[in-house]
C-alpha cells in the first residue's frame, strides 16, 4: 500500500479489557472471528477474519474502562504526532515500536476522544476494497464539536468533508471520506450525555441475529437493530466487560451486488434479435397494440351519449303509440258493435214481430169501420 493510501485509513482495531479470556470467548459467538495467540506475545490475542487478522485483544490499564481503540494509518508517524500536538491533541503514549517492525502512538484529540496512529513496517500487506464480513466497516465519533473535530482530523490525516445529514431536533451528522469513500461520521454526543469517543462498527451477515447473539452471550443491546439512511442495518451493543461496539449489516450494498449478475444476462438477449437473417420475415409492427388500445379506451365514451337519446326516442314513441293504440282498439270495438246492431234489426224474429204488429193494426182499422 502506498503512503497516500495508508494515510488516514483505519488499519487496526484493538480491545483493551479487564478479561481477555472472557472477551476471547464472547466475540466469536457474535462475529465470524476466530481467536489465536499472537506468536510474538502469547498474552496478546489475535482476532482472525476471513482475510487474516483484523484486530487484537489485550489487558487494559488497571482501573480503566474496557474500550475499543481504532488505529489510523500514518506513514510518517513522528511528523503526524507533532502535527496533532500543535493542533491541540494530547499524547497518551509516544511513538513506540511493534514487534513486527511497525510503530504506533496513542493520543486524545482536542475534544477528548482517544485514537491511535499506526505505521506498519515497509512491505506489510494491507487489505483494500469494500470491507468483508468480519471486518470493520464504519467509524463514528461522538464529540462536543464535530466541526472542530473534523478540521483536526482533516489536517492530521487528510480526510475529506462529506455531506451533513439532519437527524432532527437540531442534531447534525457529519460524514467524512477517505480516498473518495465514505468511511464514517461525526456528531455532537454531549447533548445526549455521551463522552467523546470513537465507536467501531463490524460488518456482519445479519444485524438482528448478531444483536440476539450479544444478549445470549451476556452482552447488552444499547440501540437497535435499526435501519439507517442508505438501507443498511446497525445495532450498537456492549460486551460483558463493558466495551461498546456496533454491528453493521450492509443490506443495501448486498442487494446491489446481487442485482448486478442478473442485469448482465438480461442485456445480452436484448441485443440478439436485432441481428436477423436476411430471409426472415419482418416483425409485426408494434403500432397496432397502442392503436387497438386507443379505441378500447374511447369506445365507452361514444355509445353512452348515443344510447341515451335513442332510449328517450323509443320511450317517447312508445308513449305516443299508447293512446293511438287505445283509441284504435275502442274504435274497432265500436265498429264491431254497429254491424251487429244493424244485423240484429234485420233478424227474422224482428221481421215477424213487425209483420204481426202491422196485421193487428189492420184488423183494428176494419173493426172501427
Amino acid at each position: 500500500m502506498s503512503n497516500a493510501e495508508l494515510r488516514g485509513k483505519f488499519v487496526w482495531h484493538e480491545l483493551a479489557t479487564t478479561d481477555t479470556a472472557g472477551a476471547g470467548a464472547f466475540y466469536p459467538k457474535v462475529i465470524s472471528w476466530k481467536t489465536q495467540p499472537w506468536e510474538k506475545d502469547a498474552s496478546y490475542t489475535l482476532l482472525m477474519g476471513s482475510n487474516g487478522p483484523t484486530g487484537g485483544v489485550m489487558s487494559g490499564d488497571a482501573g480503566a474502562m474496557p474500550h475499543w481503540i481504532a488505529y489510523i494509518g500514518a506513514p510518517d508517524i513522528a511528523a503526524s504526532v507533532e502535527s496533532a500536538k500543535k493542533l491541540g491533541a494530547t499524547v497518551l503514549k509516544g511513538v513506540s515500536d511493534v514487534a513486527t517492525g511497525g510503530k504506533y502512538a496513542v493520543l486524545k484529540d482536542p475534544q477528548g476522544a482517544t485514537f491511535a496512529m499506526y505505521s506498519p513496517a515497509p512491505g506489510t500487506p494491507s487489505g483494500s476494497g469494500a470491507p468483508a464480513i468480519g471486518e470493520f466497516s464504519w467509524h463514528e465519533l461522538a464529540t462536543t464539536d464535530f466541526e472542530a473535530a473534523l478540521r483536526f482530523y482533516q489536517q492530521v490525516f487528510g480526510w475529506d468533508k462529506g455531506p451533513v445529514h439532519d437527524m432532527g431536533n437540531g442534531m447534525k451528522y457529519q460524514l467524512f471520506h477517505h480516498a473518495g469513500q465514505e468511511v464514517g461520521g461525526m456528531f455532537n454526543g454531549d447533548t445526549m450525555g455521551m463522552a467523546p469517543a470513537w465507536m467501531c462498527y463490524v460488518r456482519v451477515d445479519d444485524a438482528g441475529k448478531a444483536a440476539n447473539a450479544v444478549k445470549s452471550a451476556g452482552g447488552r443491546i444499547l440501540n437497535g437493530p435499526m435501519e439507517v439512511p442508505g438501507g443498511d442495518w446497525v445495532a450498537q451493543v456492549m460486551d460483558p466487560q463493558g466495551a461498546t461496539f456496533a454491528v453493521h449489516e450492509r443490506k443495501f450494498a448486498a442487494a446491489q451486488a446481487a442485482a448486478k449478475p442478473a442485469a448482465k444476462p438480461a442485456a445480452k438477449p436484448a441485443t440478439k434479435p436485432l441481428a436477423k437473417p436476411a430471409n426472415s420475415l419482418p416483425d409485426k409492427p408494434a403500432a397496432p397494440k397502442p392503436a387497438a388500445a386507443a379505441p378500447a379506451a374511447a369506445a365507452p365514451a361514444k355509445p353512452k351519449p348515443a344510447a341515451k337519446p335513442a332510449a328517450k326516442k323509443k320511450a317517447a314513441s312508445k308513449a305516443a303509440k299508447k293512446p293511438a293504440k287505445k283509441a284504435a282498439k275502442k274504435a274497432a270495438k265500436k265498429a264491431a258493435k254497429r254491424p251487429a246492431a244493424r244485423k240484429a234489426k234485420k233478424s227474422p224474429a224482428r221481421k215477424a214481430k213487425k209483420k204481426a204488429g202491422a196485421k193487428k193494426s189492420a184488423k183494428k182499422a176494419r173493426k172501427h169501420r
